[in-house]
């Protein structure tokens, strides 16, 4: 008996620790109130069909870091640069050095799961038919990994290798294990986490990698998401303002909206005179043209509405 409760309460202490190493960042913010969640509550139960924005703050609760956060963010705790499209196109040494970091970086990131917002979001599509789709800027997969089905993925993702000569599609595992057998010098264990699965590696590792080439036509393999400078493609653009027409409302959780893809949903669902609710710690760059915006933690409120 004394044995069984002092394993009971080692395996406690186990989770708790896990759940706040997880929760390490998320940025400092306000509890929720009964009035917070009676206003999500509401907004939800008075539409019909919501399309969900997500951003990087839904999946700060899952262990991986957002950029722009206060104190948390990637931007605040490091001089950490994304890597550029162009960049990335013009020069092998940065394709050398994108792929060798993404490759130490690609375990711990590919192994985050999804946390009660992703499951919340998949109850309301699924079980009460409220979402008509899922529109995120993350590239984690962490929707698809919690049964989300109508999922645009505005920024692409990292699960996917896409080839620029033959645009030929790849899986991010399949790359890996080729990666693996032409750089049996590389270590991939690494404690960093970074929302592009980026990671820091000594210069004199990258020097020695060799990066992945199609298999088919032997040309250049790139992630399949959008790097900044680049854009978006014009049929998933026009993919999202439909979706947006066809929705009575557009519901905006974990996302500052620095970035103009996803601040164009909301001009276009303000024009269409659609309800928004913005869910999210700190200011948003639609606070002034939006009627409800709720500034609390997604997983503190979320779960218990849906």
């Amino acid at each position: 008996m004394v044995k069984t409760l002092i394993f009971q309460c080692f395996h406690l202490i186990k989770i708790r620790k896990y759940s706040t190493e997880l929760l390490k960042f998320v940025p400092k913010c306000s509890e929720v109130s009964e009035a917070d969640v009676q206003l999500l509550r509401k907004f939800i139960d008075d539409s019909r069909k919501i399309l969900v924005l997500t951003g990087a703050g839904i999946s700060t609760e899952s262990g991986i870091p957002d950029y722009r956060s206060e104190e948390v963010g990637l931007y605040a705790r490091t001089n950490h640069k994304p890597i550029q499209y162009q960049e990335f196109l013009k020069y092998s040494h940065i394709r050398q050095r994108y792929w060798a970091r993404n490759f130490v970086g690609w375990g711990i990131f590919s192994k985050r799961q999804p946390n009660a917002i992703h499951f919340s979001i998949r109850n309301l599509e699924c079980d009460l038919g409220k979402v008509s789709a899922v529109v995120t800027q993350n590239v984690d997969n962490l929707h698809f990994k919690a049964g989300s089905q109508n999922v645009i993925e505005l920024h692409g993702s990292a699960y996917r290798v896409i080839c620029l000569k033959c645009k030929s599609i790849y899986n991010r595992h399949y790359i890996q294990e080729e990666l693996k057998k032409t750089n049996l010098h590389m270590c991939e264990e690494s404690t960093m986490v970074r929302p592009d699965g980026d990671v820091d590696i000594p210069q004199d590792a990258i020097q020695g990698f060799k990066p992945p080439v199609c298999p088919s036509c032997s040309g250049i393999l790139k992630p399949d998401i959008i790097f900044f400078g680049d854009n978006v493609p014009k049929e998933r653009v026009q993919e999202v303002r439909n979706t947006v027409t066809k929705s009575d409302s557009l519901l905006v959780l974990g996302t500052s909206l620095s970035v103009f893809s996803s601040y164009r949903i909301i001009l276009q669902a303000v024009e269409e005179k659609k309800n928004i609710c913005v869910v999210n710690i700190g200011r948003t760059r639609a606070d002034d043209i939006i009627d409800l915006k709720i500034s609390v933690r997604c997983g503190d409120i979320v779960p218990k509405v849906c």
